[in-house]
């Protein structure tokens, strides 16, 4: 359910569940978290999915089982957030919930026009990942990150690009493309200066 190309200085790691709109199990998250872990050679990382949805977030029954508090998805964002390679979420659709964390944690987000993002976390009785709600303030800022977070909306697409969670809109069909292409200079450059620069753009 969890597919990876670590073939190469680019990791591509792809959500491979569409029929259960990418829900995450307890194996699955385990899995992406020890991924991003293992992921600190790679020049880049890619995280997408199949289907028209990124992520729902916690399979609902798991989550009713404890997945909804587990540490794993701060582990999982807190290791993408400390690579020192370029990230980018390249989305193929919706991000709901505890997906909202990885894609947070990530330097880039591409998305389709179909998009929408929401983190229904408090109507559902849980507190956001610890580290969730500074990042999302950061991209959007403190108001916006409260009318996702404490008023519940759920914005869309157009939305996300105008308020800066998004980075780039285009059809689904081309979103790996622009990824890949997004992180040639990368790839390419001394990875000291690249890491370098990566810190400086986030503050370590």
């Amino acid at each position: 359910m969890i597919r990876v190309d670590d073939d190469g200085p680019v990791w591509t790691i792809t959500l491979d569940r569409a029929d259960k709109a990418n829900a995450l199990t307890p194996d699955m998250l385990r899995e992406l978290a020890d991924l991003a872990e293992a992921a600190g050679d790679a020049r880049a990382v890619i995280l997408t999915g199949v289907g028209r949805v990124f992520s729902a977030g916690a399979d609902l029954d798991a989550a009713k089982a404890g997945l909804a508090t587990s540490p794993d998805w701060e582990r999982l964002s807190g290791a993408l957030a400390a690579l020192p390679g370029l990230t980018i979420a390249a989305l193929n659709g919706t991000v709901a919930g505890g997906a909202m964390g990885m894609v947070l944690a990530c330097d880039l987000r591409l998305a389709p026009p179909h998009a929408k993002f929401f983190y229904p976390v408090m109507k559902l009785g849980y507190l956001p990942q610890p580290s969730d709600p500074a990042r999302l303030a950061a991209l959007i800022g403190p108001a916006r990150a409260k009318l996702m977070l404490l008023a519940g909306q759920k914005i869309t697409a157009e939305v996300a690009y105008a308020y800066g969670l998004v980075d780039e809109i285009m059809e689904g069909d081309q979103i790996i493309a622009r990824a890949m292409e997004l992180t040639q200079d990368s790839v390419a450059a001394d990875q000291r200066i690249a890491h370098k620069i990566k810190g400086l753009c986030t503050g370590i």
